[in-house]
C-alpha cells in the first residue's frame, strides 16, 4: 500500500509545558491525557484522495509513551466518505506501513471510532480544534527573539515522525470521554503544533 500525506498538526494534553513525553520521559501527572488531530492538506492513499480530511486520537497514555498501551477513541470528520474512512484507518492502525505504523503500535486498545464534525482551523500562528461537543482546545506558539515559533527537533517520541515541532501552550482545553476516563478542563497546558510529510 502506498501513501502520500501532506498536511498540519494540532495536538494537546494535560501536562505542563513542554510535555515530557517528547523527550522519553514520565507524563507529568502519571498518565498523558491527550488530543491528537492531523489534517490533510492533500493527499491520496492508494489512489484515493484525502484531502481535507481530519483524522484525531483521543487518548489515555498509561505511564511512558514509549510503552506503548495507549487507549484510544478514534474520529474522522464526518465529511469523510466510506473509501476515504476506510484509507485513513489503513494509515493510522498500521496496515500501510511507513513512518505512522511505529506511531500506530502505541495504541493498545480502540474503545471507538466516529464520524464527528471537526473544526480544524490554524489562523496565523494559532490553533483551534473542536471535535463534536466535548472536545475543544485554542492553541497558541511560544515565540523566540528572532520573532520566529519555539522549535523542537530530533525528538525520542513524536507525533509527526521526521518532522519539528512549534512548542506552545493550550489557553483552553477541554477533553471528556467516559470509556477512556478522561475529563479535562484545563488552562496554560502543553500544546504542540507542526506541519507533516508522510511517504510510503
Amino acid at each position: 500500500m502506498t501513501y502520500h500525506l501532506e498536511g498540519r498538526l494540532l495536538e494537546v494534553c494535560n501536562c505542563r509545558v513542554l510535555c515530557p513525553c517528547w523527550i522519553g520521559e514520565d507524563p507529568d501527572f502519571k498518565v498523558c491525557d491527550t488530543i491528537v488531530a492531523w489534517h490533510m492538506d492533500q493527499g491520496t492513499i492508494e489512489g484515493v484522495d484525502v484531502s481535507g480530511c481530519t483524522i484525531a486520537a483521543v487518548a489515555r497514555v498509561p505511564g511512558n509513551i514509549l510503552e506503548g498501551n495507549w487507549t484510544a477513541a478514534i474520529f474522522l470528520n464526518d465529511s469523510a466518505s466510506d473509501e476515504q474512512e476506510k484509507a485513513l484507518l489503513k494509515v493510522y492502525t498500521g496496515q500501510a506501513g511507513g513512518p505512522i505504523a511505529e506511531l500506530a503500535k502505541l495504541i493498545g486498545k480502540v474503545v471507538s471510532v466516529e464520524r464527528a464534525p471537526i473544526t480544524f482551523d490554524i489562523v496565523g500562528a494559532k490553533g483551534t480544534l473542536k471535535i463534536g461537543t466535548d472536545y475543544y482546545a485554542e492553541l497558541e506558539p511560544y515565540m523566540g527573539p528572532t520573532g520566529q515559533q519555539t522549535t523542537l527537533s530530533d525528538t525520542v517520541f513524536s507525533t509527526v515522525p521526521g518532522a519539528p515541532v512549534f512548542v506552545g501552550k493550550a489557553p483552553v482545553y477541554r477533553s471528556k470521554n467516559a470509556d477512556i476516563g478522561i475529563n479535562v478542563d484545563l488552562q496554560n497546558h502543553n500544546a504542540l503544533q507542526s506541519t507533516f510529510l508522510f511517504d510510503a
